[in-house]
């Protein structure tokens, strides 16, 4: 089950989205204020769920004395109809987070639910899925995090994770080798170094300078089933040479998802997209509540 810890900076970040929902406070407090309350959730269709975690610390906040079950863990599937998470505390406080609890989760099990269909389509070829920086500002840590929930792999976090060396920054760099060269001797801190090719030479050229990984943007997997091979033996003369490992991860971006297969059996490592995060529909979920008990 993917982990997610409840930082200062995360717990910050839930403050914030409370308070943006209850503004001066909820003109419907008074009616509610003393009283204990039951609730739950459902989901409305079949997905996976991602955000239960946020929802009980979310609800912690408005009533640390709430106590919340989750009867299904995060990145597992349910179906339509199904209780996800039972409630109980001050009804004030279930009523105030209802709403933001459920838009963070039903967002993030979108996300969830779109990677599992993708890694679905994917099983048995030995290729993982992974994302991209696509992310919603101010959202990344929560939207990778549902990726993983649906079985995808995060790339890099930001730009300080990897170096990814793009067409931009071949050409003012002067091309492939010098870029590579540029980043292994000055680079602050150990990092991959991946270069993006748009063409085959750039891809060995790439290898030959000993880059960790490359990604092959917009190849047709009749020229990746030719291709593929070729670096890999290039990757191991490069490491005889003095640059790299002798191992280089390849990677293909740019496809459809009735693809998949298809360039999976290329030979590659990884597929990146970023359509679970930009394209994916929210998983209907809702928020019943109980008749008060006291």
């Amino acid at each position: 089950m993917p982990h997610l810890p409840v930082t200062p900076e995360l717990e910050a970040q839930l403050r914030a989205w409370l308070a943006e929902d209850i503004g001066r406070g909820d003109l419907t407090a008074p009616a509610l204020r003393g009283r204990q309350g039951h609730a739950h959730w459902i989901a409305k269709q079949p997905g996976v769920l991602c955000g239960a975690v946020l929802a009980e610390a979310l609800f912690g906040l408005l009533d640390p004395q709430m106590r919340v079950r989750r009867l299904v863990e995060e990145g597992e599937a349910v179906q339509a109809g199904q209780q996800l998470l039972e409630l109980e505390g001050a009804a004030e406080a279930l009523v105030a987070g209802e709403r933001t609890a459920l838009n963070l989760a039903m967002r993030l099990s979108g996300i969830a639910t779109a990677t599992a269909a993708l890694v679905a389509t994917l099983a048995g070829t030995g290729v993982r899925l992974a994302d991209t920086r696509k992310t919603t500002p101010g959202l990344r840590l929560l939207e990778k995090y549902a990726v993983r929930c649906g079985g995808g792999l995060n790339h890099r976090l930001g730009l300080d994770d990897a170096a990814m060396l793009k067409e931009n920054h071949l050409a003012w760099a002067g091309g492939v080798t010098p870029a590579v060269a540029a980043v292994r001797a000055q680079a602050p801190w150990p990092a991959a170094v991946i270069v993006e090719a748009e063409t085959a030479r750039e891809a060995e050229a790439a290898v030959a300078a000993g880059a960790d990984g490359v990604l092959l943007d917009e190849f047709s997997p009749d020229q990746l089933h030719e291709l593929v091979p070729r670096l890999r033996e290039q990757a191991l003369a490069a490491a005889v040479a003095g640059h790299g490992r002798g191992r280089v991860v390849l990677e293909a971006s740019g496809i459809a998802p009735e693809q998949l297969r298809a360039y999976a059996a290329t030979g590659i490592d990884l597929i990146s997209t970023s359509a679970p995060i930009t394209r994916s529909a929210w998983l209907d979920l809702s928020m019943r509540f109980d008749p008060v008990v006291a």
